[in-house]
């Protein structure tokens, strides 16, 4: 009887064109967010916008991306991957055109937040087929594609950006970010309907509602004060909620323990968080996610309002750190991952820290040579890619098989959590505390950030796969 481990009975070819269909999806939702940080002041100054709208127009996608992916997983296995993968495909392709379309800030804030919401139903489901489709064998070689792929789409983002831009289709400026994923998206929605295998869901599959109900209520109590600090400052009902996040999030964990004690469906098993390397390591997570999130969202905007250079020259200027990111991921991280461990972390770490300073100092400064500029923003990649490559096999070194699955879903809403937190901490210092008359304050949040996820590194154990 085959289990949920056996590949499904398909040939070679449709099984290529299969994974050719996820790899689409893979790039559709991965570019987007980082396309928009191109495109935000376009946006920003045809909707005469506040630095919370530009804010929000980035968080607005990765928030509910966050808070609905653990969930999507679980309704993928109740309700069928294929299933939920082409209903992501279909709302998020429809979202993506009332972006493009959205006639004022408000209506592309809500569809940024509707894109989000079906980006995570179609993330989760990327995986689940893989292991419908291969071997645990075979699944090696393809999801070192992801990899790789995965990673390349996230810096094309803002190149690309910057290209539709440039090239104003139709008259149609910002727009095209968005509406390019009408095409792209119908490509995908049709393949996944004729060449994904159709699989059943589990009827016994229970969700957690109540967890993801009161971790999304105690996610939002701590980040939306911050997103919305530069309208007014976090006094008032914000500075309520703010204080009122982390007590939220205990009671959170606390009714979590009490559902896994009485065997009632929950997020995530709650023993995850005892094993030490695998807590620190998603901390260590959030840390570099918001820090690189950050410095991304910042760099591209400061280098069009502050610096003056246009979408496409800016896309241009992108190039240098995402060469530093492939050699960092592909080459450096590849090779010293095993040998190196922890402190192939802590080189990145620290790698990422300074030279983000130095980028954000040289637009800060003004008028200094662009050749200064792009020899720090190779290392910068260098050091991003170090930083996020190994991370991940680091963090389930010491994962139960069992888990692994649970395991993975919390890394990834980590790693869109700390997105979300660097937008908000980052854009509050900038638009907040500086006014944007300097990117000193967010540039000492994201070297802090940085510094402290690189402390935390050194100390996690000196042999982590040996063990």
């Amino acid at each position: 009887m085959p289990t949920s481990s056996d590949p499904v009975t398909l040939t070679e070819r449709q099984k290529s064109f299969a994974f050719f269909t996820l790899i689409i999806a893979l790039v559709l939702e991965i570019v987007d967010v980082t396309i928009v940080n191109t495109a935000l002041p376009s946006i920003q100054a045809e909707f005469d916008g506040s630095g919370a709208f530009a804010q929000w127009v980035v968080a607005g996608y990765v928030l509910p991306y966050a808070l609905l992916l653990m969930l999507s997983g679980r309704l993928g296995d109740l309700f069928g991957s294929r299933t939920l993968f082409l209903l992501g495909v279909a709302g998020f392709t429809a979202a993506s055109i009332g972006c493009g379309l959205a006639p004022n800030g408000n209506m592309l804030i809500v569809a940024r937040v509707l894109q989000g919401a079906a980006g995570a139903l179609m993330a989760p489901q990327v995986l689940a087929v893989i292991q419908q489709l291969y071997t645990p064998v075979e699944r090696i070689g393809r999801l070192a594609w992801f990899g790789v792929i995965g990673g390349l789409s996230s810096i094309a983002g803002p190149i690309l950006g910057g290209f539709l831009i440039a090239a104003n289709i139709g008259g149609l400026g910002w727009r095209t970010v968005f509406l390019i994923n009408g095409p792209i998206g119908l490509v995908a929605l049709l393949a996944g309907w004729w060449l994904l295998p159709r699989s059943r869901g589990d009827a016994a599959t229970r969700i957690d509602l109540v967890g993801t109900l009161t971790f999304g209520i105690a996610i939002l109590a701590l980040l939306f004060p911050l997103l919305q600090a530069e309208k007014g400052g976090l006094e008032g009902p914000l500075l309520a909620l703010l204080i009122a996040g982390p007590p939220l999030l205990l009671v959170a964990w606390w009714m979590l323990r009490r559902r896994a004690a009485a065997g009632g469906p929950v997020l995530f098993p709650p023993q995850l968080l005892g094993n030490p390397v695998f807590r620190a390591g998603i901390l260590l997570l959030l840390l570099f996610s918001a820090a690189n999130t950050g410095f991304l969202f910042l760099f591209a905007y400061a280098l069009q309002r502050v610096a003056h250079f246009s979408p496409f020259e800016t896309g241009l200027i992108h190039m240098p750190f995402s060469v530093g990111v492939m050699l960092g991921m592909g080459v450096i991280g590849r090779r010293l991952a095993r040998r190196a461990e922890k402190w192939i972390l802590v080189i990145g770490y620290g790698l990422l820290a300074l030279c983000a300073t130095a980028s954000l100092l040289w637009i800060d400064v003004g008028g200094l040579s662009l050749s200064l500029l792009l020899p720090v923003l190779l290392v910068a990649g260098a050091g991003m890619g170090m930083s996020s490559g190994p991370a991940t096999p680091l963090i389930l070194a010491r994962v139960n098989r069992a888990d692994a699955g649970s395991a993975s879903g919390i890394v990834k809403t980590v790693q869109q959590m700390g997105g979300v937190t660097g937008i908000a901490l980052v854009g509050a210092a900038f638009f907040g505390i500086s006014g944007s008359r300097s990117l000193v304050p967010a540039t000492l949040v994201i070297a802090g950030l940085l510094g402290i996820g690189a402390v935390l590194a050194s100390r996690l154990p000196a042999r982590i796969y040996a063990d």
